[in-house]
């Protein structure tokens, strides 16, 4: 019979036997070390912030927020995805000169992207203000948060550059950064009585500090690599590749799209619905979702760029070995965090917030079962990229968004304020489900196709 210690050997053994694995985990593991200091200061940040302004206003500041990425979303593509699988592309075949073409034309889609993102969320914050808030009056503090798009806008294009240059370090060092910045201010506004507005202008000038110093590092790097005078390089450089480029850049925006209706805009339905009152229970319950989801989102981020160039060489055992060992990798942190949550959920909430946000804790128990199971394939959407498949999440993300819609209108009077989170999750079964069944499916393909090319 196996000790504990020769099963969790084992285990360790298995997770880790391949070399490409191991250095994913190396390249996240600057941003998960990251990661538990900001989740720390997050908990902390959390804790003045809900104290400090109540349920209702903490459900207007998700709301807000919410609001403003969505817009962002919207005009914006996956610019980040499209410079990760392209520069790397050219890096790797020694064409760097439209390799750096790539970056500025990813910067100059993303700045034209924010400025239209900004413009709408200006002419639209009355309509939010009214519709979501409940409160027209409160337009101006839309329009305030809407400057985070334009603080911004070289921030996606940046960070996929330093995926390709495996500069995770510096990306976590910002966050670190970021996050003692942005708690500092927000105890400054806790002595000082702030108020919502005080909140709000913390949480852009923290933004302020992240995208100065991803931006800052991105383009020292690439003047390091490409020489200073990288951002004249021609776009002409990629006539021949435009086509290509444009298609994966609109075909990943519908992807966002259809997401940001799905799935993304969960506290707007929810404020819409019930009032801003049971969205702050919304917010704070994803908020614990994002404690349990913390160290698995640098994951897809460092997994991209490897599965792409071992996919590129046909290598499908090797993908498929390590997609398998990264789920076992998720689920062994993913499954003891979610029963934390239903053991100690409770009392943890109440700690934190207090006893006025008691109703979180079922509203984080439907949550945890479509999020936890979103954490063990988190390789789902990068992997079909990285298979040339941008399409087929789209496909199934709008069928998803459809069924979804459909079964809150039909379990509204049903379920209550917690049709939202048993809906949401619902949504992750079936989206996630599929896409990580086509990949299996496609390099399972490819591998009994591979002897005789």
């Amino acid at each position: 019979m196996k000790t504990a210690k020769s099963w969790a050997q084992n285990l360790y053994e298995r997770i880790f036997e391949t070399e490409l694995l191991r250095r994913i985990v190396k390249n996240s593991s600057y941003l998960v070390s990251a990661t538990g200091i900001t989740m720390v200061l997050g908990v902390l940040q959390a804790s003045f912030v809900t104290r400090l302004i109540g349920p209702a206003l903490f459900g207007l500041l998700g709301s807000i927020r919410t609001f403003a990425n969505i817009l962002n979303r919207f005009t914006s593509f996956r610019i980040n995805e499209m410079v990760v699988r392209n520069v790397r592309q050219f890096e790797e075949q020694g064409e760097m000169e439209k390799a750096a073409s790539v970056y500025k034309l990813a910067g100059l889609l993303e700045i034209l992207g924010a400025l239209a993102a900004f413009l709408l969320i200006w002419l639209l914050a009355p309509w939010g203000a009214s519709f979501f808030g409940h409160d027209e009056g409160t337009a101006s503090l839309w329009v305030l948060y809407g400057l985070v798009v334009l603080v911004n806008m070289l921030y996606e294009s940046s960070t996929g550059l330093l995926q390709v240059f495996d500069r995770f370090r510096p990306m976590a060092v910002v966050n670190v950064l970021q996050s003692i910045f942005t708690l500092t201010l927000v105890i400054v506004a806790w002595v000082n009585n702030g108020g919502l507005y005080e909140i709000l202008w913390i949480y852009v000038l923290g933004k302020v500090v992240g995208a100065v110093g991803v931006v800052g590092v991105a383009f020292s790097d690439a003047q390091k690599t490409w020489g200073t005078g990288w951002w004249r390089t021609p776009l002409s450089a990629l006539k021949d590749h435009r086509r290509g480029l444009l298609r994966f850049a609109y075909s990943t925006n519908l992807s966002s799209t259809i997401s940001i209706v799905a799935k993304d805009s969960e506290l707007l339905w929810v404020s819409a619905f019930l009032g801003t009152t049971v969205a702050g229970y919304y917010s704070l319950a994803l908020y614990f979702i994002n404690i349990m989801k913390l160290p698995i989102n640098p994951l897809p981020k460092t997994t991209y760029p490897e599965l792409s160039r071992e996919i590129a060489k046909g290598n499908w055992d090797v993908a498929r070995n390590v997609l398998k060992r990264g789920s076992v990798l998720a689920a062994v942190y993913s499954l003891p965090v979610a029963l934390i949550f239903v053991f100690l959920g409770r009392p943890m909430i109440e700690v934190l917030s207090g006893v006025a946000y008691s109703p979180v804790y079922n509203i984080l128990l439907l949550l945890l079962i479509g999020y936890t199971f979103d954490n063990i394939f988190f390789w789902n959407r990068v992997a079909l990229l990285a298979l040339n498949r941008p399409l087929y999440p789209t496909i199934v993300n709008f069928v998803g968004m459809l069924i979804k819609i459909l079964a809150i209108f039909m379990l509204f009077d049903v379920l209550g304020r917690h049709t939202f989170a048993a809906v949401l999750s619902g949504y992750f079964l079936f989206t996630v489900g599929l896409a990580a069944w086509r990949v299996y499916r496609d390099l399972n393909q490819r591998l009994i196709e591979q002897p005789s090319q």
